[in-house]
């Protein structure tokens, strides 16, 4: 695999890992939504209920929207991040100009005075199971602004705003809540400090995700690195040796035991090389050591040296295998018949006389008592 292709495997796992993530995320928002939903309809009035019913009803098709667009051919690169942008922008004009109370004609001010901050944390939520640094990174940034954006407005409709500055030092509990309870009360500095704890939760989700994907990306760096390696040993041992090999970085454990090895030598070979080109007996031997190595490894044995036209091959060494003589011998029919497929017939004419070519194989089992 190429390394422009590797990057492009990498890339599509974690878009799909960011899919996943995507679609896990918004129906743990719409199962919120409901009940949120429900709780906020049940304990307000007819018309307030019905309010809340609509926008409750408007957050949960914008979801479902989402759901269903995600992998599908309307599905780009930048969907999720208009969509998590819509949410964010309602959320924040909710907090403009939505009343705080419909039952009393509350400044719109004490919007900032309820419970809705939190809710610009569970966008950041849904936008972190994108499993995406960028988005959100971005749902901070426009939820810090969102934020802040809606309060400027909300205050500039305030007549002579009293900050926090404005509270006497020596002030007394009923001085404190007077003051604090004032519909011109706007505490500016709480609203920005809030601003900033959103934004630098979502920069620390943000470093968590990107180092996560890095990691997750050397990871997959390294089992490629494995997999290329053991692919390459795989050409000349088991797989099972190959994968030990990498595992103990190169080395194995010296061993002494009972072990079977078998040789091969090919009869008449000399002779075929008069009657074939150079280019001709290469390729041969590659296609036949090729295949000999796999039918030998496929028999839990191991190649230890080519050396002209012949093969010694090893079993029960370096990974136990209690029936090795039994898998030399399985080897070996099958390893007589490899010539056939590169000289058709087993046979050449060399200066008007048919040679035999033939695969001589032999095979001892020996034991060395330490």
């Amino acid at each position: 695999m190429s390394d422009r292709t590797h990057e492009a495997t990498v890339e599509e796992t974690f878009h799909a890992a960011e899919q996943a993530g995507l679609k896990l995320a918004i129906k743990g928002r719409i199962v919120a939504l409901i009940l949120l939903g429900g709780m906020l309809v049940a304990t307000r009035n007819p018309e307030g209920a019905m309010k809340f019913a609509v926008a409750i009803s408007g957050f949960l098709a914008l979801g479902i929207c989402h759901y269903y667009v995600i992998d599908s051919p309307w599905d780009r690169r930048w969907t999720k991040y208009v969509f998590l942008s819509i949410d964010i922008i309602l959320l924040s004009l909710a907090v403009a100009f939505v009343p705080p109370e419909a039952r009393t004609d509350l400044p719109q001010i004490f919007m900032f005075k309820f419970d809705v901050y939190p809710f610009y944390f569970i966008i950041l939520g849904v936008a972190a199971f994108s499993f995406s640094s960028g988005l959100v990174l971005w749902a901070g940034i426009l939820g810090a602004a969102g934020w802040m954006g809606a309060f400027v407005w909300v205050r500039s409709q305030v007549i002579d705003p009293l900050e926090w500055g404005d509270i006497p030092l020596d002030a007394n509990p009923d001085q404190f809540i007077q003051i604090f309870l004032d519909p011109s009360f706007v505490a500016t500095g709480s609203r920005f400090q809030e601003a900033m704890i959103f934004l630098v939760v979502a920069i620390l989700i943000a470093t968590v995700m990107f180092r996560a994907r890095k990691t997750v990306h050397r990871q997959l760096e390294a089992e490629r690195g494995m997999a290329s390696v053991s692919q390459l040993f795989g050409q000349f041992v088991p797989k099972a040796v190959a994968e030990t090999m990498i595992k103990k970085k190169g080395i194995l454990d010296p061993v002494e035991r009972e072990a079977t090895v078998l040789f091969t030598d090919l009869a008449g070979f000399t002779s075929l090389t008069e009657s074939k080109g150079p280019r001709a007996i290469v390729d041969i031997l590659n296609a036949y050591f090729d295949r000999a190595t796999e039918i030998i490894g496929a028999h839990n044995g191991v190649v230890t040296q080519f050396q002209g036209d012949a093969i010694l091959a090893i079993f029960n060494v370096p990974l136990d295998d209690t029936d090795h003589a039994a898998h030399a011998y399985a080897a070996a029919p099958i390893l007589a018949l490899l010539i056939f497929a590169e000289v058709p017939g087993g046979a050449t004419v060399v200066g008007g006389t048919v040679v035999l070519i033939a695969v001589l194989i032999g095979i001892r089992t020996d034991a060395r008592d330490g």
